[in-house]
């Protein structure tokens, strides 16, 4: 008999900084089976006082006080993995896959956080890196029909519906052409040939965009706000946290939602919690 899932991705930016600014008290009340963190910034000492009880898979950055990824559950951790890509790719800290038998399925879930990029800079160059890395890995986690889940700060908006001022941010990191095109063939139909927003023409993967698949042609549901000026009050934000779901995963969705903070003096991260529900099991 099936059971739901309910897995949450958030970026903390900073676990011990969410957990004094509450991130406890909403996890508390979430009901959330398996959650995904990016920007950890800890060691495992601290993601296992944040966290205690909690099955923990954990990979830090080699720069310390850092991104950092993991994945917290209620339910056995079954394996894990960290490799993403050859010895060029920069993924340490970024990237971490944990497996679960849940009722006689297999289900991956993938914790990610990709670089935010600058123009011009390796910086730039070490996120097309990743976003290659993504593109040769998310065929292989749907092979034969697996459930697979990709979460995380992709650091990437897909469309001018997912930035509030895209006008503004399409010569920036995070609205590039380029990037958002590596999106395109993610979530074009699989084996199809897919133009890109910026041109190029590559084959589509047929992943599923969960969050954009539930909220339909509006603006948002943003995920990520500035600091700056009001951007949260206005809601001025942009949608770079995301549920990717292999094919056969995304037909097992029952809800959807951006838990994002009733006021600004309420939040515990500059990020809002993703949070959808899966039925897995035969």
């Amino acid at each position: 008999m099936s059971r739901t899932v309910r897995i949450a991705s958030v970026n903390v930016n900073g676990i011990r900084a969410a957990v004094r600014n509450g991130m406890a008290g909403w996890l508390d009340s979430a009901g959330v089976d398996v959650l995904t963190l990016q920007e950890v910034r800890a060691e495992r000492v601290h993601l296992e006082d944040a966290l205690p009880g909690w099955h923990l898979v954990h990979d830090e950055s080699l720069t310390k006080g850092r991104s950092g990824v993991a994945v917290a559950s209620r339910l056995p951790i079954v394996d894990s993995r960290i490799d993403l890509g050859d010895d060029d790719v920069d993924s340490r800290g970024r990237w971490i896959e944990a497996d679960f038998e849940v009722d006689g399925e297999r289900l991956t879930v993938v914790s990610a956080y990709v670089h935010s990029g600058e123009v011009g800079t390796p910086r730039q160059e070490a996120k097309y890196g990743f976003l290659d890395a993504m593109s040769a890995r998310l065929p292989q986690l749907s092979d034969s029909d697996a459930l697979a889940l990709v979460t995380g700060d992709l650091n990437v908006g897909h469309r001018e519906l997912d930035i509030k001022n895209w006008k503004g941010n399409v010569k920036k990191a995070g609205f590039l052409p380029a990037e958002r095109a590596y999106f395109d063939r993610f979530l074009g139909d699989a084996g199809a040939s897919v133009t890109g927003v910026d041109g190029s023409v590559g084959r589509g993967i047929g992943w599923v965009d969960i969050g954009r698949r539930a909220a339909g042609e509006v603006d948002g549901p943003y995920t990520w706000w500035s600091n700056r000026g009001q951007a949260f009050d206005n809601d001025t934000g942009w949608r770079i946290d995301y549920h990717l779901a292999s094919p056969a995963l995304a037909a097992r969705v029952s809800d959807y939602r951006v838990a994002r903070a009733a006021a600004y003096a309420e939040r515990w991260s500059d990020h809002a919690p993703v949070i959808a529900d899966y039925r897995i099991g035969r």
